[in-house]
């Protein structure tokens, strides 16, 4: 127990400075009974019936008071089975002869991030891979071809179709890495939805008539929204180039735009292959795909739905998707409607 005053001030003082950090604290005396612990540390639940829960964390404070020095280590905890994991970074210091702190820091954000950005390169590293080593292959087959006219034109329209393959993907590489930072493409304006869809259609439609797939759209003019148009258009193609590229010959994609209460609602819905019910959480992330065999074939790179979840995102919005197997897709894009442009107009 805390055998004098001096202790308990030292106790108060500590914690005190550690309300303002968030850092969580915790201060044990010299049988680990806790004195006192910051509102951080009582948010994780690091304290129960006056003892720190976690046998490592109380390890480290007695190794901390053994060795007379600073020990960090960084562990996964957890209140209780049923609490989430988080990754924290402990540190046990002797804060007087009979006190020791414990600060740990909550890094699960950090370490997410970490394992993302791992998980990106490596992804990329394999993407990029596969296009650049077509190209090579083509490029030593056109040099041994050259006296094969039927070859040499098999070879460059191969060359040409996996150079538009990696231009595609070091694009949209690009575009999600300015979104995921924040940098929007263009001017913040107010803008008619109806119009920057009927772009993104238009983009599609050579797709389309390729593939013997019908666009059919409904997109009503005056629904203003707030943003970035630009990159609206460019989620908008993503999500329209999708639907074209997994629908087969003779379907029908449909595009619809709609409000809800305070949101503008674009709907993409296709006739397509469907997405498993277990995978539909997954098709936002980078690079995950549905039916990689198919993707190869569609030549997708795996982010024009992450770039579709970002850009929404971006404008205070979200994107769903509402599939079945062998039944089709539809995708729902839902951002604020700019409602100072209705008062205007009531106004005049």
């Amino acid at each position: 127990m805390v055998s004098s005053q001096k202790a308990k001030r030292v106790a108060a003082d500590a914690v005190e400075f550690l309300e303002v950090l968030e850092t969580a604290g915790v201060i044990v005396d010299g049988d680990n009974q806790v004195v006192n612990q910051s509102s951080r540390a009582l948010e994780m639940g690091l304290v129960e019936y006056e003892k720190v829960i976690s046998t490592e964390l109380v390890e480290l404070m007695n190794e901390a008071r053994r060795t007379k020095s600073s020990i960090t280590l960084e562990l996964f905890f957890a209140k209780n089975f049923r609490s989430p994991k988080l990754y924290v970074s402990a540190r046990a210091t002797m804060l007087s002869e009979e006190l020791v702190i414990l600060l740990v820091e909550d890094r699960t954000e950090a370490k997410r991030l970490e394992e993302t950005r791992r998980d990106f390169v490596e992804n990329i590293s394999h993407e990029l891979k596969t296009p650049i080593s077509a190209i090579s292959l083509l490029a030593e087959a056109l040099q041994v071809a050259l006296d094969d006219p039927e070859q040499v034109k098999k070879f460059a329209n191969n060359l040409q179709r996996e150079s538009k393959r990696l231009g595609a993907l070091v694009t949209k590489i690009i575009q999600l890495s300015r979104i995921q930072a924040g940098d929007l493409q263009g001017e913040i304006e107010v803008f008619d939805l109806g119009s920057t869809v009927d772009e993104a259609i238009e983009l599609n439609q050579f797709l389309a008539d390729s593939k013997g797939v019908k666009i059919a759209s409904d997109t009503p003019a005056d629904i203003f929204v707030m943003g970035d148009a630009g990159l609206i258009s460019m989620a908008m193609k993503n999500l329209i180039e999708n639907a074209v590229l997994y629908s087969d010959s003779g379907s029908n994609v449909g595009v619809g735009l709609t409000v809800d209460g305070d949101f503008a609602e674009v709907t993409v819905t296709d006739q397509g292959i469907g997405i498993p019910l277990d995978q539909q959480e997954r098709i936002f992330e980078r690079f995950y795909r549905v039916d990689p065999s198919r993707s190869r074939e569609t030549g997708g790179t795996g982010l024009g739905l992450s770039i579709v979840k970002h850009a929404a995102n971006n404008h205070g919005g979200d994107v769903t998707v509402f599939s079945r197997p062998n039944l089709g897709s539809t995708f729902t894009l839902r951002i604020p409607t700019h409602q100072e442009e209705d008062n205007q107009k009531e106004m005049q």
